[in-house]
């Protein structure tokens, strides 16, 4: 019985060893309980045959998993239980493993079958007979066990253990060639169960989308302490995780349904978005004073909102028209070039009023701000002479 399971980056197995480190995006679990041989004992850990027949289906299976597409960022587990054995379990095991991935719906490069081969000789007369699919007496009393997997077109992995001297090329070759036969067999019967791959993955499946953003706006993602993330995943009910590579910064988005995704892809594109002079944008109100209301148009990205930009009509105050939290929608009216700071306008989005004249702006004084004067010269040089003098 073999489960397949889809998960998302954050299950992959981490590979932290003397001499490699790493990732490993594909697991398999062999197990081998006593109830399958008619024995009655502990079940006790992983043994040496565990390991030994869980790693020949392992490299059977994952050269045709299609973790090289950028379309598939899923970490893939299989378990194989065995509940009777009676053959080679390890074989059973690469086929129930093809059909669980097909079934699952992920589109393996080709469907992988294998088959146990035997060899029995008799050393006197220099007979012998190769045999496909060995039994347990036959892998018990015969000279060889040898365990060949692979797809329509090759062979992805192989495993012998033999009891005699050694093995001629030519047996060597008329096995392979037996075992071939015996492959396509099986294969046969693979693609009667399960033509393709499922179309789509089963409903319970994660759905994943890959995202690419400028490298600098990785920090602003995650936020401060990783504020921003959490509560983004919070939010959306998403599980999202970022990895620098190269220049770019690669987000993992991984939810139950589409929907959660697209809430979280719109919450990060709007966190990475350039504000933009002309765009029009959803804000949230966030302060109001008595000459405007400062307004997050953007995650992160605050603007202005002068009073007179409310509406065509004159307001004296924001008093049952604009509260904090409330949701507006605003235009980018200008950015300005010394500060960076936003202008931002509600009434530039709405009709103009028939007959609506724009107001005639009065132009600022010219001078350096000292009252009255206005040419530029200290207050005692005015046009009239010294003020002293003409209150003489």
């Amino acid at each position: 019985m073999a489960t397949c399971t889809l998960g998302t980056k954050l299950d992959e197995q981490v590979i932290d060893g003397a001499i490699i480190e790493g990732t490993n995006r594909f697991l398999l679990h062999y197990n081998f309980p006593p109830f399958s041989v008619g024995e009655v004992k502990p079940i006790r850990s992983t043994g040496r045959r565990e390991i030994g027949h869980g790693n020949l289906a392992n490299r059977a299976l994952k050269p045709m998993i299609p973790f090289d597409d950028p379309d598939f960022p899923y970490t893939v587990r299989i378990v194989s239980d065995i509940l009777e054995s009676n053959g080679s379990s390890s074989m059973a095991t690469v086929c129930a493993g093809t059909l669980a991935l097909l079934d699952c719906g992920v589109k393996m490069k080709k469907p992988v079958s294998g088959i146990a081969m035997g060899l029995i000789t008799d050393e006197e007369t220099g007979k012998y007979a190769i045999l496909s699919d060995i039994l347990g007496d036959e892998d018990h009393l015969g000279d060889m066990d040898f365990k060949v997997c692979g797809t329509e077109d090759g062979i992805t992995a192989c495993q012998m253990d033999i009891k005699i001297n050694g093995l001629s090329s030519e047996r060597m070759a008329e096995a392979l060639e037996q075992a071939k036969r015996g492959r396509l067999f099986i294969l046969n019967k693979i693609k009667e169960a399960m033509p393709a791959p499922r179309e789509d993955y089963k409903p319970f499946v994660p759905r994943i989308v890959q995202m690419k953003v400028p490298k600098e706006f990785i920090g602003a993602i995650i936020g401060p302490g990783g504020k921003i993330i959490q509560e983004m995943q919070r939010e959306t009910n998403t599980t999202i995780n970022i990895e620098e590579v190269g220049e770019f910064g690669v987000v993992d988005i991984a939810a139950a349904n589409v929907d959660d995704i697209n809430a979280a892809v719109a919450k990060i594109k709007a966190i990475t978005q350039v504000p933009e002079v002309g765009e029009t944008y959803k804000g949230v109100v966030k302060s109001i004073l008595p000459f405007g209301a400062f307004i997050e148009f953007l995650p992160g990205q605050d603007g202005m909102m002068h009073i007179s930009e409310m509406e065509y009509r004159r307001l004296e105050s924001f008093d049952g028209i604009l509260s904090v939290g409330d949701e507006i929608e605003v235009k980018l009216i200008a950015i300005d070039e010394k500060t960076g700071k936003y202008k931002l306008s509600h009434k530039a989005l709405l009709p103009k009023p028939e007959g609506y004249v724009e107001p005639e702006r009065k132009p600022r004084p010219s001078g350096n701000g000292n009252g009255g004067n206005h040419n530029g010269g200290p207050r005692g040089n005015h046009p009239r002479g010294p003020r002293k003098a003409e209150n003489k």
